[in-house]
């Protein structure tokens, strides 16, 4: 940006003039229905397919465990996406590191666990912290695969807070792998979304990576 056309987006307000107050985003994920009875019953028909009988007293409450448990796994809580003035033109990184990530495999619906670290350079906002967790939270309740988890948190900052820059790295567990199939115990998937200038400036790029642990 030149000094001319920084200068033209500057605005001075006078003092008795408040800025606009923007809106909290209310962030609601609608699912398409949860129906636990049906769910619970058809989760019986599984077991017993599957040669698992339900008869016993400590497996006759099990069906409906298991369809409360991915009721639970399948409904992000809903939150505000609160956002604040930068008024004090902050332009360097801010980053939360290690948060929880927990999501189901859509191919095997096992769970998935890992950690996220979730960055971003501010533009004309900034953004309460605890909601980068909450965003994570958003987009892991459902069925999902990490590229798209990862790439989702992304672009949906990027298009809600609109900062210069958004980083995204997840790495995570996969039961269907370590569990099943291969059985590559103690194997990890990391993931990685950069947008902005996270992703063309190489300082900001490099500085995000080695704060994440990425890289070095």
């Amino acid at each position: 940006m030149t000094e001319s056309s920084h200068r033209t987006a500057v605005r001075i307000r006078p003092a008795d003039q408040a800025a606009p107050a923007v809106p909290a985003l209310r962030v609601v994920h609608e699912p398409d229905g949860i129906d636990l009875a049906a769910a619970e019953r058809a989760a019986g028909q599984f077991l017993n397919a599957l040669g698992v009988s339900t008869a016993s007293e400590s497996l006759r409450g099990t069906p409906g465990r298991m369809a409360r448990a991915y009721a639970e796994l399948f409904s992000p809580r809903p939150f505000d996406l609160t956002t604040f003035p930068n008024d004090e033109g902050y332009d360097e990184l801010v980053l939360a590191r290690r948060i929880p990530v927990r999501s189901v495999c859509e191919h095997h619906l096992l769970p998935f666990v890992g950690t996220a670290h979730v960055g971003y350079l501010p533009g004309g906002r900034i953004l309460g912290l605890s909601k980068l967790a909450r965003v994570v939270e958003h987009f892991s309740c459902r069925p999902q695969v990490q590229e798209r988890l990862t790439k989702q948190v992304a672009d949906w900052l990027q298009t809600h807070l609109e900062p210069k820059g958004v980083g995204v790295v997840i790495e995570a567990e996969h039961s269907c792998m370590t569990l099943r199939g291969v059985q590559a115990t103690g194997s990890s998937t990391m993931t990685s979304t950069l947008l902005g200038l996270l992703r063309t400036d190489a300082r900001s790029r490099s500085e995000f990576l080695a704060l994440t642990g990425t890289t070095t």
